[in-house]
């Protein structure tokens, strides 16, 4: 005779699951017992009833169903020590007061926006972005940057001039590499300029920013790399792209920091459909680096000669290149065709800044070879133009000029964590100045009378901790 869980009343319930597990758990010992009970059940049999029971068990509110609580954070999010928060707060301060020298005002926009705002905005990582469940007939998505939520806030309130910075979360549905910096929960450190302006001075600017922040923080040598989408639509154009493939193959060619070209080259032909041909030409340019000097060579070069958008671009990174030399920073600065940004939103000139010596080395996790490996962190800051992007959002779609830099804040403190935990200093948890202990006993209102005094001040006062007092005791006592 089989016992189904529906003919079970939670008494039976009950008395089944005391005799299926012993209080030690020992399964071997409830399988003889419930063959012995049950004559002509299978083991087999036996352990899907029992698994039905538990299961109903749960159901009903029994007590196993409240030891199955797993604690801890969400696939992509951690949580941050007193330490670590100290770490991101001086970095926070380093690049908050660069926005800030540099003319900056802050805003803030909502930690969700409408579905539609932030659809058709990234290209193939569209699929990275969070959506929400209907909430009161509106379909919602967390956001995934914050430029998009900028130029909205700017088309919402006919903004067409500013210069501003934003600190904020953004959620994007990624495979995380936490020892990588990269997750699924993250802060993103912005700052753009939104106006009218002669041309490549503000994007001189914002390499400028990420050129001072990098420097400030002493994470290792970097290097920030620039290129123009007028000169990669322009080579695609030349090199046999068919213009519906522009922003997959451009998709592609931003893989080229993460894969070989052989990689990239296959996914091309195989995945995107292009022909091997257009590829190898692709190829060769993409392999270009060089500064000004190389610009003016392409400017001569037979094929990007002929792409009016390719020309227009080039001429762009000459102007800018004039400009850093100004800046003093082009011994950072390097024109590289490989650098595509795979977002959509972009219109002229991108950059991004690599470490290229973290600063810091890893120990191996081979413990045969017992070598050490650099920190891994891949870009720490990445931008460029979109001057299309709000009116995108602008009921008469009127355009403003933008151009902007992301600084990657999460990959920078898992560089600052480890160059911590790598250093003997100690890092303050706390800014208390003063700590107001008394050898005595008895004195408990003194010192509140004390301290509140000094907090009147503006002083940053604690009362003494038991172990400090302790202390404090121990010495006096020995004098």
């Amino acid at each position: 005779m089989f016992l189904y869980p529906w003919y079970c009343g939670t008494k039976m319930l009950g008395m089944f699951c005391a005799r299926a597990f012993s209080l030690a758990g020992c399964r071997t010992a409830t399988r003889a017992r419930s063959l012995h009970v049950f004559p002509g059940m299978t083991v087999a049999q036996i352990d899907e009833e029992v698994a039905k029971l538990l299961e109903l068990k749960v159901k009903l509110g029994g007590d196993e169903g409240k030891h199955q609580f797993v604690l801890k954070t969400a696939k992509g999010t951690r949580d941050y020590n007193p330490k670590q928060m100290a770490i991101r707060e001086k970095v926070f301060n380093t690049i908050i007061s660069c926005f800030k020298r540099h003319g900056a005002e802050t805003i803030d926009t909502p930690v969700f926006e409408l579905k539609e705002t932030l659809t058709g905005k990234y290209g193939e990582d569209s699929k990275l972005i969070y959506d929400l469940k209907d909430q009161g007939g509106e379909l919602l998505s967390l956001r995934y940057d914050l430029t998009v939520p900028f130029a909205r806030y700017l088309a919402m309130n006919k903004i067409t001039n500013i210069k501003r910075y934003h600190i904020a979360k953004v959620y994007r549905r990624d495979n995380p590499a936490m020892t990588r910096g990269r997750y699924r929960e993250f802060y993103q450190c912005d700052f753009d300029i939104a106006g009218q302006y002669d041309a490549m001075i503000p994007d001189a600017e914002c390499l400028r920013i990420v050129h001072e922040i990098l420097s400030e923080l002493d994470l290792g040598d970097f290097r920030i790399k620039v290129n123009d989408r007028r000169i990669l639509d322009g080579m695609f154009a030349v090199c046999g792209v068919p213009d519906d493939k522009f922003r997959t193959i451009c998709s592609t060619v931003d893989k080229l920091d993460k894969m070989p070209w052989e990689e990239v080259k296959k996914e091309m032909v195989n995945e995107k459909g292009l022909s091997e041909e257009a590829a190898d030409q692709i190829g060769e340019y993409v392999s270009m680096q060089g500064g000004k000097d190389l610009a003016e060579r392409l400017l001569q070069d037979q094929k990007m000669s002929q792409s009016k958008q390719a020309c227009a671009g080039l001429s762009d990174i000459k102007l800018l290149f004039s400009y850093l030399e100004l800046f003093k920073v082009t011994d950072k600065v390097v024109f590289d065709l490989s650098l595509a940004r795979g977002l959509d939103y972009y219109t002229g000139i991108i950059y991004e800044a690599v470490l290229t010596q973290a600063g810091v080395a890893l120990v191996c996790t081979d413990a045969q070879n017992g070598a050490e490996e650099s920190v891994s962190v891949g870009s720490v800051a990445g931008g460029g133009r979109y001057d299309g992007l709000v009116g995108m959002f602008d009921p008469k779609g009127r355009k403003v000029p933008c151009v902007g830099v992301s600084i990657g804040i999460e990959r920078i403190f898992s560089i600052m964590e480890q160059k911590a935990e790598a250093s003997a200093e100690k890092v303050r948890t706390t800014e208390v100045q003063i700590m107001v202990a008394s050898a005595q006993k008895n004195l408990l209102e003194e010192r509140l009378k004390l301290v509140s005094e000094l907090w009147n001040a503006g002083i940053k006062a604690d009362i003494s901790r038991a172990d400090l007092i302790d202390e404090i005791r121990r010495r006096t006592s020995e004098v």
